[in-house]
């Protein structure tokens, strides 16, 4: 799962960075505003993209998401994109939870396939589920 957030917001620092020129130019916001709002969500991504392995990081990226839907109402078709990625960082998470659970099934099974070889078990790789000859 972290990985996965981690690309997400990769990606959503290079968004926002580059939102600031435009609400300079377009939607006349102040360059200061505009850096220092924007430019400093860019880089609190990208540093958070690299914390992912903390949970604290994770927890942290969730306040930037809405931090980034409500800002984004300062300049016009801001609100699409930060849907967008919001909407993004909600998948990543929910996939990114099914492949850790699937991770760990897999994981458990082959420990325990590994653990009834050792104990003299019987082999499963030769046990066949198909029709067999007499």
């Amino acid at each position: 799962m972290r990985v996965v957030c981690a690309v997400v917001l990769v990606f959503e620092a290079i968004v926002i960075g580059l939102a600031i020129p435009i609400a300079i130019q377009l939607e006349g916001v102040d360059p200061s505003i505009a850096g220092g709002v924007w430019g400093g969500m860019a880089v609190a991504a990208l540093l958070l993209s690299g914390l992912q392995r903390h949970t604290w990081a994770h927890y942290a990226s969730w306040a930037l998401q809405a931090a980034f839907l409500f800002s984004s109402f300062m300049v016009s078709g801001a609100l699409l994109v930060a849907v967008v990625f919001v909407s993004l960082w909600v998948i990543a998470v929910i996939l990114g939870r099914r492949v850790d659970e699937t991770r760990a099934a897999h994981a458990a099974r082959a420990e325990s396939v590994a653990g009834e070889d050792a104990s003299g078990g019987e082999d499963v790789s030769t046990a066949s589920s198909g029709p067999q000859t007499r």
